[in-house]
């Protein structure tokens, strides 16, 4: 027997630590090799290690949350053959192996060997809670044991004794959970007392009178680990350092709307656009005229490098948070290619399989919460860009237009706020207002968008 410490590679050009963002195994398990044994997180990508050997787990290096250094040790692990250490453990050092999982079906047939199949069914239903199946409650046909003596009920609704309450685990562990004595609820015609019957109950006011408000749910703790610990790291340090300021103006985008129609019902087998893929077409036009934009503020050797290639970040809600994958030229691409990147990109991230360099290194981030959008929105820089553009929801409201004769009508309209948040170091309030108008030229001339 020998033990085989595995130490944590560089996983990163650059790297020099890693967050532990979940440990898959414990002393004492058994892993095979190629096993997964954790996940790390660097640089916002997730990186999987696996076991390179099989044996015993009988160290780690901590848990989720923890940080630890390439080249540390990650987890030791005790093999049948030399492994790698100088030493071997003695054989006390060995930890036990951890007893076999056991399901609750399993627990209950071995408590109760003689009961019956209604019985082990009614006591299962309890050690699990309530029931997610609806033919669980079903199975007990037999009265359960009657409950302790319960509070006296109000005066007044109907009651049964404590005794001769009859109701599947499931409805118990409901009313329990709800704070309601079944004594106090009336029961279907059979006797039996089941969900529908609380809820009628509940609709009257229960045991009060008068409807609560709602649950109050138990509070809960939750370690900020992981990519929720580097967007809170992101977002304070984005703040404490940059002086933002947000301009926000109002678009027409019915035409627009319009032409993506138009776009969509011959796009043959190409991806159905969105409006994101004609915004960024948009941007990418505009931005040669306003460098300051497109730019990256070096705040501690004080140099702004302004960017040609535009590299757009795209904020992307995940499971695990936001994060910002990355458009590589963006200005190159026509809509056709971009709604195929922005579905691609928006999906790696999402499942995980985003690459450390789809990641890093945009120039200007765009973030919409698509039909969420909101009036307006003051988004928060990606340091070390000087700029983030967030366009709103669409909505529909009466304007004034020209009937073409001189005059006005009124007409429903689709309009659209967008919203731009800059670094006041670098980026002056008068052009941030002229990107924003010459953006909303284009979007309100659509056909200006297919032009070269």
């Amino acid at each position: 027997m020998g033990r085989y410490t595995f130490n944590l590679p560089d996983i990163g050009e650059g790297i020099a630590e890693a967050e532990i963002v979940a440990m898959h195994v414990k002393p004492g398990d058994k892993v095979e090799e190629d096993q997964q044994i954790a996940d790390m997180m660097t640089d916002k990508a997730t990186v999987e290690m696996e076991s390179p050997v099989s044996g015993t787990v009988v160290e780690v290096a901590g848990e989720a949350g923890d940080v630890i250094a390439i080249g540390s040790m990650l987890v030791v692990i005790e093999t049948e053959g030399e492994g790698n250490d100088a030493a071997p453990a003695p054989a006390a050092a060995a930890a036990a192996p951890a007893p076999k999982a056991e399901t609750i079906e399993e627990r209950v047939e071995a408590e109760n060997p003689d009961a019956g199949d209604a019985d082990k069914a009614i006591a299962a239903d309890v050690a699990n809670g309530p029931s997610t199946s609806s033919g669980r409650a079903d199975v007990a046909k037999k009265d359960p044991a009657p409950e302790p003596a319960q509070p006296e009920p109000v005066e007044g609704r109907a009651q049964t004794s404590a005794a001769k309450v009859l109701a599947t685990p499931a409805v118990r562990q409901r009313a329990k959970d709800l704070g309601v004595n079944l004594n106090e609820v009336r029961p279907s015609e059979e006797g039996r007392i089941r969900h529908a019957d609380l809820d009628a109950f509940l609709s009257y006011g229960g045991p009060t009178g008068h409807a609560p408000a709602g649950k109050a749910r138990a509070d809960e703790t939750v370690k900020v680990i992981g990519l929720r610990r580097r967007i809170a790291e992101n977002m304070a340090a984005a703040k404490r350092n940059i002086p933002h300021f947000t301009y926000v103006e109002e678009c027409d985008v019915t035409e627009l709307e319009r032409l993506r129609e138009q776009l969509n019902a011959a796009r043959g087998d190409k991806p159905k656009l969105t409006m994101l893929p004609l915004l960024i077409s948009a941007i990418c036009k505009t931005l040669p005229d306003y460098p300051m934009i497109n730019a990256r503020f070096d705040d501690e050797a004080g140099v702004v490098t302004r960017h040609g290639a535009v590299h757009l970040g795209m904020a992307t809600q995940t499971d695990g948070g936001l994060m910002v994958p990355v458009i590589r030229d963006a200005q190159a691409k026509n809509l056709w290619q971009l709604a195929t990147e922005i579905r691609r990109l928006a999906e790696a991230a999402r499942d995980g399989s985003a690459k450390s360099s789809e990641l890093s290194g945009s120039t200007l981030t765009v973030t919409s919460l698509g039909p969420l959008g909101g009036v307006a929105t003051t988004p928060v820089i990606n340091r070390p860009e000087v700029a983030i553009i967030g366009p709103n929801r669409i909505v529909e409201r009466p304007m004034f237009v020209s009937d073409g004769l001189g005059g006005e009508r009124v007409e429903k309209r689709k309009l659209m706020n967008i919203s731009i948040s800059c670094d006041h170091r670098v980026v002056d309030g008068w052009d941030a207002a002229s990107f924003i108008q010459a953006i909303k030229r284009l979007i309100e001339t659509p056909a200006l968008l297919l032009v070269n």
